[in-house]
């Protein structure tokens, strides 16, 4: 298997931003995010148990899961959001090793936005990655982007790891506080340990 790095970040951190950077230096990305989504989509299987479990009110009409609907119901009721990690986490985990698995390349970053809040991905990843920023600046992008409210995404990020607590469990730290070219540069010197412990991971498996 490849070396795996798990990439996280609080919500608005830039973890997208970050993972696409590593994408345009030839590196594979397996985003759980967007194998969520697609788990979630028409006809896919996820959809059945959701509805089974939630009701028809979180189909759209299109037969994908409403997901602001049902990201406001999560955040606000832990039950439910207990039974939605029950149905998705289990596919979503088994999607990710098949990605993993049909890489082709040095490494691979995994993106999960609760890396250390589901503790997963342990067995799978060699290291991690934090991307981080302010928490002004959280808000900002995450409105900016989705539209959400301060009240809205202080809600979201109650539900993850305080930003100290993030950091006190992180291999490696991106800070995304600035512009773009120093966020590129960061990752250029991060690219390069990882290839370097990838290809000494690899060596150190064929001895054995």
């Amino acid at each position: 298997m490849a070396f795996i790095v798990g990439l996280t970040g609080g919500i608005g951190s830039g973890k997208s931003t970050v993972a696409e950077i590593f994408r345009d230096l030839g590196v594979d990305i397996v985003d759980t995010d967007a194998i969520a989504r697609d788990l979630t989509a028409k006809g896919q299987a996820a959809l059945i148990s959701i509805t089974r479990e939630f009701g028809n009110n979180f189909i759209l009409p299109n037969g994908s899961m409403d997901r602001t609907r049902m990201r406001n119901l999560v955040f606000a009721d832990s039950t439910a959001r207990a039974k939605l990690e029950g149905i998705l986490h289990p596919l979503i985990r088994h999607a990710v090793k098949d990605k993993i698995a049909r890489g082709n390349g040095v490494y691979t970053i995994l993106v999960v936005p609760l890396l250390f809040e589901t503790d997963g991905y342990n067995d799978l990843i060699d290291t991690s990655l934090v991307v981080d920023c302010d928490t002004d600046q959280q808000i900002a992008r995450t409105h900016q982007r989705s539209g959400l409210s301060q009240q809205e995404v202080e809600a979201i990020m109650a539900t993850q790891l305080v930003r100290a607590e993030r950091l006190r469990r992180a291999d490696d730290v991106v800070l995304n506080t600035t512009d773009l070219s120093s966020l590129k540069k960061q990752i250029v010197s991060l690219h390069r340990k990882y290839l370097d412990r990838a290809v000494h991971s690899a060596e150190a498996a064929a001895k054995n």
